[in-house]
């Protein structure tokens, strides 16, 4: 019998390792070494698709050329103007503000890489989140319980963050915490990765 190949998330994102692991499929974790700074009028889901790529290209060309590497990114789009990590809470304050009674378009983007079999392939997946008009004190409260300075848009919607959130519309839901399942599962197989029948470990 073949072993199933190396499979390897190039991110040290805790969401997207969460994520991966529903899928009970044997995986490590790789660091990717890239900048993530925004180009002069980059778009946001083209910025979300660059850096997917890049994280997967940095990891698969530091391992086994059988590896299937997982390279994933997300940014937040408001009004067409990219909205990342807060950082800080003053940041994400400012953010929420800006984000309530609005719109807001979360583009995630995964990129799959297995140098051996010369697999390249990505999508992306877009979720319009539809905020509440929530007051000043309901965004302070939010963020000195949550404290989501690591989330883009500072909104963490598998937890207290939903709490800001009137509605989301999307074909792929695990997106929006950070890597789209439904996507990621098709660009596996078509790189040979067995989802359904590899023995979980």
């Amino acid at each position: 019998m073949t072993a199933p190949p190396t499979l390897i998330l190039a991110s040290t994102s805790p969401y997207r390792r969460e994520l991966l692991s529903r899928l009970r499929l044997p995986f490590d974790v790789r660091a990717p070494a890239v900048d993530e700074t925004p180009r002069d009028g980059e778009a946001p889901d083209a910025l979300a698709l660059r850096l997917a790529w890049a994280k997967a290209d940095a990891v698969a060309a530091t391992t086994a050329p059988e590896a299937v590497v997982i390279g994933s990114d997300q940014v937040a789009s408001l009004d067409g103007q990219c909205l990342g990590k807060p950082g800080t809470h003053e940041r994400a304050t400012e953010q929420l503000r800006a984000m309530r009674g609005r719109r807001v378009v979360f583009h995630t983007a995964v990129a799959v890489v297995c140098r051996a079999r010369g697999f390249r392939a990505a999508d992306i997946a877009s979720v319009t989140v539809r905020f509440r008009r929530t007051s000043d004190a309901e965004i302070e409260h939010y963020l000195r319980v949550e404290q989501p300075y690591d989330c883009t848009g500072s909104a963490k919607v598998e937890t207290l963050g939903i709490a800001l959130v009137d509605g989301v519309d999307s074909d792929d839901p695990t997106a929006l915490i950070g890597l789209p399942l439904i996507r990621t599962c098709a660009l596996l197989r078509r790189a040979g990765v067995d989802v359904l029948g590899t023995t979980p470990p």
